[in-house]
């Protein structure tokens, strides 16, 4: 089952800086609306089974002008399981008011959302966060019942910030602590693979997060300290092909190149500081590729971002290695923290190599900085994996395409996790779903 994700619209309350919560009294601003068609537009071409909503007007009306935009006839199924966090104590406050008027809650909120403790009423305490985990449960539930995994049915839901947050950290499995670590802008679109649900636990695919690709700007802005644009190297024949190539060092085919380019169009209005690419040729290509709109940005090559190792394995394609070595292959495809490949590496060595790297890079920039980094799907995935609070056996959690973006995001604060603001747009590369080569892992 593929799931899009959907915020709402810019509203009244985004745009004034205040907290909506699920109180009702917010409304699309006639921005909120604008956004809200130009996502419909972008999934024309989709083919759509159902739509949910959550019915707080803000949503409701962005799945009304995002239905009608994108040419369909279907209804939205509102359900108040999709209804945002409640912060009943806090609706209506701007931020600065809160944090004025409640200080160590508002830093509690901040700092570690999943300890906040509210009242209802005069004596009702309850973890707001805590609540909307559960709730966000109950809804994926729900669907899984509704509709069928096997039917591999597209499913759009429009809703909130807060809950959708909750929705992704469900799917993958990740506590609430990490609520933090995943950002979800206006009229942004996600996309998510359910593969299976089993005793009670989602085994899903992030595809792509945050895509604001059909907006202005079509990248976030920057409020971070720092930001770091994690590429992967464009198509190779042997991607094309399904081979393992790993630490052989085949250059892009032509449509890599073309791949690259179209990274290098969508980037070239982004200011660039600093730019790393693993030493081998395709991510090399490609980073050069990009720096072509980026006039005297000097490259710098790096040894721990080279893609994983796979030994024995490389140049063969995945029928090959299933003939020779069928129990290590299967075993890689469901507990690759437990493989290490026949005079290769591991996916923990990669991890260790690839994490290092990143916190070097991030190290070195300073204020306000970005930094293009160029790499490989197994390294990208650790770096994405580690970013989002999961480990080296969930690898298979994230997708990534030839030529993708993603987008992280290093805070002020050093005790907060990096941001993962954006995840494998590949837009520029021919629509909001990845239709780039498969390739071999």
């Amino acid at each position: 089952m593929r799931l899009l994700l959907v915020r709402h619209g810019l509203s009244s309350f985004n745009s004034q800086g205040r907290i909506q919560g699920r109180d009702d009294l917010s409304i699309l601003t006639q921005e909120g609306v604008v956004q809200a068609q130009k996502t419909g537009k972008a999934l024309t071409d989709m083919e759509i089974e159902a739509f949910y909503s959550s019915p707080l007007r803000r949503a409701a009306q962005t799945a009304k002008e995002l239905i009608q935009a994108k040419g369909s006839s279907k209804n939205p199924i509102f359900d108040n399981d999709l209804l945002e966090i409640d912060l009943s104590p806090w609706s209506g406050l701007t931020g600065e008011e809160v944090q004025n008027t409640f200080p160590n809650d508002f830093k509690v909120w901040k700092t570690q959302p999943q300890d906040l403790v509210l009242t209802r009423g005069q004596s009702d305490h309850f973890k707001p966060l805590q609540e909307l985990m559960k709730q966000a449960n109950c809804f994926l539930k729900k669907l899984i019942k509704q509709h069928s995994i096997e039917g591999k049915e597209t499913i759009l839901v429009v809703a909130h910030n807060a809950i959708l947050r909750c929705l992704i950290l469900n799917l993958i499995g990740n506590p609430s602590k990490d609520f933090r670590r995943l950002k979800l802008d206006n009229a942004s679109v996600s996309v998510l693979n359910i593969l299976s649900y089993q005793k009670n636990t989602f085994h899903s695919q992030i595809e792509c997060l945050n895509n604001t690709v059909h907006l202005n700007p079509p990248i976030p802005p920057s409020k971070s300290h720092s930001r770091l644009i994690l590429v992967r190297h464009g198509e190779t024949n042997w991607n094309q092909q399904g081979r393992f190539q790993g630490q052989i060092d085949i250059p892009l085919n032509e449509n890599g190149f073309k791949q690259a380019f179209d990274a290098g169009l969508f980037l070239n209005k982004i200011k660039l500081h600093k730019a790393y690419s693993s030493s081998m040729t395709r991510p090399t290509q490609t980073a050069k590729e990009i720096l072509k709109s980026h006039k005297n940005l000097k490259l710098t090559l790096e040894n721990e971002l080279k893609e994983i190792n796979h030994g024995l394995w490389e140049g063969k394609l995945e029928a090959e290695i299933a003939m020779e070595w069928p129990e290590l292959l299967a075993q890689w495809k469901k507990s690759p923290e437990k493989v290490v490949m026949p005079e290769g590496e591991s996916i923990h060595q990669v991890w260790e190599r690839s994490v290092k790297c990143l916190r070097k890079i991030s190290r070195g920039l300073s204020q306000g900085e970005t930094a293009l980094v160029v790499a490989h799907d197994a390294v990208n995935k650790t770096i994405i994996c580690h970013a989002l609070g999961l480990n080296a056996s969930n690898i298979w959690m994230v997708k990534q395409g030839n030529g993708g973006v993603t987008v992280l995001d290093i805070p002020k604060d050093s005790n907060q996790p990096m941001v993962v603001t954006c995840m494998n747009l590949t837009s520029h590369l021919g629509g909001i779903l990845d239709k780039t080569a498969a390739g071999a892992l």
